[in-house]
């Protein structure tokens, strides 16, 4: 019979599965917590932005969405560096620290590419 006694040992196997299913909830519920609480700083930082943009303008939401991509690549950065040295052992915040810096830039990118997009549509405009 290979069954999952065949396939994880016995009841030792059933209790690591059982552990890394937890584990994998563990890290799903701390992942939601910081979705929610950057929604909510995004709540935050919109209405900001909002105050930013009538202030400011254009250039300056943009330097200070360039600011923000920038620090949270520092972040990723650090903390990369510091498990590097032995000085970090969270592996998975060092990992979402990097994930989140990649979307951010992925994200910073793809702005990039359409207002250079737009700029190009409006020099093709004849006047």
């Amino acid at each position: 019979m290979s069954g999952v006694g065949g396939i994880g040992g016995g009841a030792g196997g059933i209790q690591q599965i059982l552990a890394m299913r937890q584990q994998i909830i563990d890290r799903t519920n701390l992942l939601q917590q910081v979705k929610d609480a950057k929604a909510t700083g995004a709540a935050g930082a919109a209405t900001e932005t909002a105050g930013t943009q009538q202030g400011e303008g254009f250039a300056g939401a943009l330097k200070s969405a360039l600011d923000g991509v920038s620090a949270t690549q520092q972040k990723a950065e650090d903390l990369s560096a510091g498990y590097e040295r032995g000085e970090v052992t969270d592996i998975a915040k060092v990992m979402l620290a990097r994930q989140e810096a990649g979307v951010a830039f992925e994200a910073t990118l793809q702005v990039r590419n359409r207002l250079l997009s737009a700029y190009q549509d409006i020099m093709r405009m004849g006047v």
